[in-house]
C-alpha cells in the first residue's frame, strides 16, 4: 500500500484551542468524517466520532473545544477528551477514546496521511 499526503488546510487556519477543520478520511474503504485541531502548539487529528455513541462531536461546524479551550467535547453527550491523546477524560465515554488520524504540519500547511488501497 502506498502512502499519500492530502492537504487539509493552511497551518494559519488553526489557532491553539480554537476552531478545528473538518475533512474526510478513508477508513476500511469508506469515507469517514474527521477533524484536525491545534493544541499546545501541535496539530492533532481524530475521527469525528464520540467513543460513547458514534455521533459527531462538534456542536457547530468546527467547534470541538469546551468553553475553557482545554478539552475536546462531544456536544451531544458531554464526554470530554484530552486533545493531545484523544483519551476520555470524563463523562459517558468511560475509558474510551477518539480514534486518531495521522496528520502532519509542514511547509505552512496541514496534511492527512492516508494509505491508498491499490
Amino acid at each position: 500500500m502506498a502512502r499519500s499526503e492530502r492537504l487539509i488546510c493552511a497551518a494559519r487556519d488553526l489557532d491553539d484551542g480554537g476552531a478545528g477543520v473538518r475533512f474526510e478520511v478513508r477508513v476500511a474503504g469508506r469515507r469517514e468524517p474527521a477533524f484536525v485541531v491545534r493544541f499546545g502548539g501541535r496539530v492533532f487529528g481524530y475521527l469525528n466520532r464520540c467513543a460513547h455513541v458514534p455521533t459527531e462531536l462538534d456542536w457547530i461546524d468546527g467547534q470541538f473545544f469546551d468553553a475553557d479551550r482545554r478539552w475536546l467535547m462531544c456536544a451531544t453527550h458531554g464526554a470530554i477528551y484530552d486533545p493531545a491523546t484523544g483519551r476520555c477524560a470524563g463523562g459517558p465515554c468511560r475509558g474510551g477514546g477518539l480514534v486518531p488520524v495521522e496528520v502532519v504540519e509542514q511547509d505552512d500547511a496541514v496534511f492527512v496521511l492516508e494509505r491508498s488501497e491499490d
